[in-house]
């Protein structure tokens, strides 16, 4: 029985930034939500379960790769589409991460994006929302160059 949840569901989303500043996005597989889409890697937060618990865990789970370190950037309340669709409360975290990509049978393949490229692909789940706020905040961080 598929039960309609009333409430927001806590999601965390994972920005993973290689050394030229591009962000990990993993290719969902045939046959899951929003399969052949693109998307950060992340995952519900389970009852019972931390959310810096679930991090590491999604992390590990859908890249293979070990979460160094962790920071919270900002939330997204992405609001239902439709009746009956979920209600989604994405909780953003840059991680820094050790080892190498390797996918679970949820994604069939990754990419590296930047603000420019990731026009490109296919993105699920309204995380081109959160990658356009990401550069943003980057943009405004980034020290000015004097004249």
């Amino acid at each position: 029985m598929n039960q309609q949840a009333t409430f927001p569901v806590p999601v965390v989303r994972l920005i993973v930034a290689d050394g030229a500043g591009r962000v990990l996005l993993l290719r969902r597989a045939e046959g899951t939500r929003s399969g052949g889409s693109w998307s950060l890697p992340g995952g519900k937060v389970d009852y019972g379960r931390t959310v810096e618990d679930t991090v590491r865990a999604e992390l590990k789970e859908e890249t293979g790769l070990d979460c160094t370190a962790m920071r919270f950037l900002f939330f997204q309340d992405s609001l239902p589409s439709e009746p009956g669709a979920m209600h989604c409360l994405n909780l953003y975290f840059q991680c820094e991460v050790a080892g190498h990509v390797e996918l679970n049978g949820e994604s069939m393949d990754h990419t590296w994006v930047d603000a420019i490229t990731m026009h490109r692909y296919r993105i699920a789940f309204r995380n081109e929302e959160g990658l356009s706020r990401y550069w943003a905040m980057r943009a405004q961080c980034a020290p000015s160059r004097g004249t």
